[in-house]
Protein backbone atom coordinates (compact mmCIF):
# COMPACT_ATOMS: atom_id res chain seq x y z
CA UNK A 1 0.00 0.00 0.00
CA UNK A 2 1.35 3.45 -0.90
CA UNK A 3 2.24 5.65 2.05
CA UNK A 4 -0.19 8.56 2.29
CA UNK A 5 0.58 11.65 4.34
CA UNK A 6 -1.43 14.82 4.92
CA UNK A 7 0.49 18.00 5.69
CA UNK A 8 -1.96 19.97 7.83
CA UNK A 9 -2.30 23.36 9.48
CA UNK A 10 -5.11 25.39 11.03
CA UNK A 11 -5.83 28.99 11.96
CA UNK A 12 -8.01 29.83 14.94
CA UNK A 13 -9.81 32.67 16.70
CA UNK A 14 -7.46 32.43 19.69
CA UNK A 15 -5.25 30.07 21.65
CA UNK A 16 -7.50 27.79 23.68
CA UNK A 17 -10.63 25.87 22.58
CA UNK A 18 -11.61 25.39 26.22
CA UNK A 19 -12.01 29.17 26.40
CA UNK A 20 -14.45 29.04 23.50
CA UNK A 21 -12.02 29.59 20.63
CA UNK A 22 -12.70 27.95 17.28
CA UNK A 23 -11.05 26.85 14.04
CA UNK A 24 -11.47 29.36 11.20
CA UNK A 25 -9.22 27.85 8.52
CA UNK A 26 -8.02 24.36 7.65
CA UNK A 27 -5.36 23.74 5.02
CA UNK A 28 -4.12 20.27 4.08
CA UNK A 29 -1.99 18.91 1.25
CA UNK A 30 -1.79 15.23 0.32
CA UNK A 31 1.62 13.67 -0.17
CA UNK A 32 1.97 10.11 -1.50
CA UNK A 33 5.36 8.41 -1.35
CA UNK A 34 6.93 11.78 -0.52
CA UNK A 35 5.47 13.56 -3.52
CA UNK A 36 2.60 16.03 -3.53
CA UNK A 37 -0.32 14.37 -5.28
CA UNK A 38 -2.11 17.59 -6.24
CA UNK A 39 -5.03 16.86 -3.87
CA UNK A 40 -5.77 19.43 -1.22
CA UNK A 41 -8.38 20.25 1.38
CA UNK A 42 -8.96 23.90 2.25
CA UNK A 43 -11.76 25.62 4.15
CA UNK A 44 -12.51 28.99 5.67
CA UNK A 45 -14.98 28.55 8.52
CA UNK A 46 -17.47 30.71 10.39
CA UNK A 47 -16.48 30.34 14.07
CA UNK A 48 -19.85 31.63 15.33
CA UNK A 49 -17.94 33.98 17.61
CA UNK A 50 -15.63 36.99 17.32
CA UNK A 51 -12.01 36.60 16.28
CA UNK A 52 -9.53 38.15 18.71
CA UNK A 53 -7.67 41.18 17.37
CA UNK A 54 -4.33 39.56 18.23
CA UNK A 55 -5.28 36.58 16.07
CA UNK A 56 -6.38 38.79 13.15
CA UNK A 57 -2.96 40.46 13.25
CA UNK A 58 -1.38 37.03 12.71
CA UNK A 59 -3.55 35.58 9.94
CA UNK A 60 -5.63 38.52 8.66
CA UNK A 61 -8.93 36.62 8.86
CA UNK A 62 -11.49 38.97 10.37
CA UNK A 63 -15.12 38.63 11.43
CA UNK A 64 -16.53 40.29 8.32
CA UNK A 65 -14.66 37.97 5.96
CA UNK A 66 -15.72 34.84 7.87
CA UNK A 67 -19.36 35.81 8.34
CA UNK A 68 -20.67 33.99 5.25
CA UNK A 69 -18.39 30.97 5.47
CA UNK A 70 -19.69 27.48 6.37
CA UNK A 71 -19.58 26.19 9.94
CA UNK A 72 -17.33 23.23 10.73
CA UNK A 73 -20.18 20.71 11.01
CA UNK A 74 -21.08 21.19 7.33
CA UNK A 75 -17.60 20.27 6.07
CA UNK A 76 -16.68 17.73 8.76
CA UNK A 77 -17.51 14.58 6.77
CA UNK A 78 -15.54 15.75 3.73
CA UNK A 79 -12.56 16.73 5.87
CA UNK A 80 -12.56 13.45 7.80
CA UNK A 81 -12.78 11.48 4.56
CA UNK A 82 -9.71 13.35 3.30
CA UNK A 83 -7.55 12.54 6.33
CA UNK A 84 -8.92 9.03 7.00
CA UNK A 85 -6.17 6.43 7.30
CA UNK A 86 -3.36 8.88 6.56
CA UNK A 87 -0.37 10.06 8.56
CA UNK A 88 -0.92 13.67 9.57
CA UNK A 89 2.21 15.84 9.52
CA UNK A 90 1.65 18.85 11.79
CA UNK A 91 4.01 21.38 13.40
CA UNK A 92 3.14 21.63 17.10
CA UNK A 93 0.48 18.97 16.61
CA UNK A 94 -1.18 19.17 20.08
CA UNK A 95 -2.40 22.69 19.28
CA UNK A 96 -4.12 21.77 15.99
CA UNK A 97 -5.34 18.38 17.21
CA UNK A 98 -7.02 19.75 20.33
CA UNK A 99 -8.83 22.36 18.24
CA UNK A 100 -9.99 19.81 15.65
CA UNK A 101 -11.15 17.42 18.36
CA UNK A 102 -13.05 20.25 20.05
CA UNK A 103 -14.77 21.01 16.72
CA UNK A 104 -15.75 17.34 16.36
CA UNK A 105 -17.13 17.41 19.92
CA UNK A 106 -19.21 20.53 19.26
CA UNK A 107 -20.52 19.02 16.02
CA UNK A 108 -21.53 15.82 17.81
CA UNK A 109 -19.33 13.67 15.58
CA UNK A 110 -17.77 10.48 16.99
CA UNK A 111 -15.13 9.31 17.50
CA UNK A 112 -13.78 12.64 18.67
CA UNK A 113 -10.15 11.52 18.80
CA UNK A 114 -8.19 12.38 15.66
CA UNK A 115 -5.89 9.42 16.36
CA UNK A 116 -8.87 7.12 15.82
CA UNK A 117 -8.85 8.23 12.19
CA UNK A 118 -5.19 8.93 11.42
CA UNK A 119 -1.73 8.76 12.92
CA UNK A 120 -0.09 12.03 13.92
CA UNK A 121 3.54 13.06 13.48
CA UNK A 122 4.66 16.27 15.19
CA UNK A 123 7.49 17.99 13.32
CA UNK A 124 8.15 20.23 16.34
CA UNK A 125 8.97 17.16 18.44
CA UNK A 126 11.16 15.84 15.62
CA UNK A 127 13.01 19.16 15.34
CA UNK A 128 13.58 19.44 19.09
CA UNK A 129 15.18 15.98 19.13
CA UNK A 130 17.39 16.84 16.16
CA UNK A 131 18.25 20.38 17.29
CA UNK A 132 18.07 20.47 21.12
CA UNK A 133 18.38 23.88 22.70
CA UNK A 134 17.73 25.71 19.44
CA UNK A 135 14.72 27.58 18.10
CA UNK A 136 12.47 25.18 16.23
CA UNK A 137 9.58 27.31 15.08
CA UNK A 138 8.55 26.87 11.46
CA UNK A 139 10.32 30.13 10.56
CA UNK A 140 13.48 29.01 12.36
CA UNK A 141 13.45 25.67 10.55
CA UNK A 142 12.95 27.43 7.21
CA UNK A 143 16.08 29.45 7.89
CA UNK A 144 18.04 26.41 9.05
CA UNK A 145 17.10 24.28 6.05
CA UNK A 146 17.12 27.14 3.54
CA UNK A 147 13.41 26.86 2.77
CA UNK A 148 12.21 30.09 1.18
CA UNK A 149 9.40 31.63 3.21
CA UNK A 150 9.85 35.26 2.20
CA UNK A 151 6.25 35.30 0.94
CA UNK A 152 4.95 34.43 4.44
CA UNK A 153 3.99 37.85 5.81
CA UNK A 154 0.72 36.55 7.23
CA UNK A 155 0.06 33.06 8.51
CA UNK A 156 -2.26 31.00 6.33
CA UNK A 157 -3.18 27.35 6.81
CA UNK A 158 -2.60 26.23 3.22
CA UNK A 159 0.55 28.30 2.73
CA UNK A 160 1.99 27.07 6.03
CA UNK A 161 1.17 23.47 5.05
CA UNK A 162 3.12 23.94 1.81
CA UNK A 163 6.12 25.34 3.69
CA UNK A 164 5.89 22.56 6.27
CA UNK A 165 5.99 19.95 3.50
CA UNK A 166 9.42 21.23 2.49
CA UNK A 167 10.63 21.41 6.08
CA UNK A 168 9.38 17.88 6.82
CA UNK A 169 11.28 16.42 3.88
CA UNK A 170 14.40 18.26 4.97
CA UNK A 171 14.00 16.98 8.54
CA UNK A 172 13.59 13.40 7.39
CA UNK A 173 16.56 13.61 5.05
CA UNK A 174 14.89 12.05 2.02
CA UNK A 175 16.15 12.23 -1.55
CA UNK A 176 13.01 13.97 -2.74
CA UNK A 177 12.15 17.54 -1.90
CA UNK A 178 9.43 19.99 -2.81
CA UNK A 179 10.04 23.13 -4.80
CA UNK A 180 7.65 26.05 -4.46
CA UNK A 181 8.68 27.49 -7.80
CA UNK A 182 9.13 31.20 -8.32
CA UNK A 183 9.79 30.97 -12.05
CA UNK A 184 6.14 30.61 -13.04
CA UNK A 185 4.78 33.51 -11.01
CA UNK A 186 3.38 31.74 -7.97
CA UNK A 187 0.67 33.65 -6.09
CA UNK A 188 0.66 32.50 -2.49
CA UNK A 189 -2.89 33.46 -1.60
CA UNK A 190 -4.86 32.54 1.51
CA UNK A 191 -7.38 30.59 -0.58
CA UNK A 192 -5.17 28.40 -2.71
CA UNK A 193 -1.69 27.21 -3.47
CA UNK A 194 -1.54 28.14 -7.12
CA UNK A 195 1.56 26.21 -8.15
CA UNK A 196 3.30 23.41 -6.31
CA UNK A 197 6.21 21.72 -8.05
CA UNK A 198 7.73 18.44 -6.97
CA UNK A 199 11.38 17.84 -7.66
CA UNK A 200 13.58 14.77 -7.36
CA UNK A 201 17.23 15.35 -6.54
CA UNK A 202 18.22 12.69 -9.07
CA UNK A 203 16.25 14.21 -11.97
CA UNK A 204 17.40 17.24 -14.02
CA UNK A 205 15.46 20.40 -13.17
CA UNK A 206 13.83 20.70 -16.61
CA UNK A 207 12.56 17.10 -16.39
CA UNK A 208 11.09 17.28 -12.93
CA UNK A 209 7.33 16.70 -12.76
CA UNK A 210 5.06 19.55 -11.72
CA UNK A 211 1.61 19.51 -10.20
CA UNK A 212 -0.34 22.73 -10.78
CA UNK A 213 -3.31 23.54 -8.58
CA UNK A 214 -5.26 26.45 -10.03
CA UNK A 215 -7.57 28.62 -7.98
CA UNK A 216 -11.22 28.28 -8.87
CA UNK A 217 -13.34 31.33 -9.66
CA UNK A 218 -14.97 31.01 -6.26
CA UNK A 219 -11.57 30.91 -4.53
CA UNK A 220 -10.36 33.94 -6.45
CA UNK A 221 -13.53 35.81 -5.47
CA UNK A 222 -12.93 34.92 -1.80
CA UNK A 223 -9.34 36.11 -2.10
CA UNK A 224 -10.41 39.46 -3.55
CA UNK A 225 -13.04 39.82 -0.84
CA UNK A 226 -10.42 39.29 1.86
CA UNK A 227 -8.00 41.77 0.28
CA UNK A 228 -10.77 44.35 0.03
CA UNK A 229 -11.58 43.98 3.73
CA UNK A 230 -7.90 44.22 4.66
CA UNK A 231 -7.50 47.39 2.59
CA UNK A 232 -10.47 48.91 4.40
CA UNK A 233 -8.88 48.15 7.76
CA UNK A 234 -5.47 49.39 6.52
CA UNK A 235 -3.71 46.44 8.11
CA UNK A 236 -1.92 44.08 5.72
CA UNK A 237 -3.13 45.25 2.34
CA UNK A 238 0.11 47.07 1.54
CA UNK A 239 2.04 43.78 1.52
CA UNK A 240 -0.44 41.95 -0.71
CA UNK A 241 -0.94 44.84 -3.15
CA UNK A 242 2.80 45.33 -3.53
CA UNK A 243 3.68 41.65 -3.84
CA UNK A 244 0.95 40.86 -6.36
CA UNK A 245 1.63 43.95 -8.50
Amino acid sequence: MRHRQIILDTETTGLDPLSGHRVIEIGALEMVERRLSGRQCHYYLNPERLVEEQAVAIHGLNNQFLADKPVFATIADEFLSFIDGAELIIHNAPFDVKFLEHELLLAGIKPVKITARATVTDTLVMARKMHPGQKNSLDALCKRYKVDNAHRSLHGALLDAAILAQVYLALTGGQKSLLLTETVGVDFMPTCLKTVAVQDANVPMQARPMTIIHASEAEMAEHEQLLSLLRQEKKTAIFWDTWLA
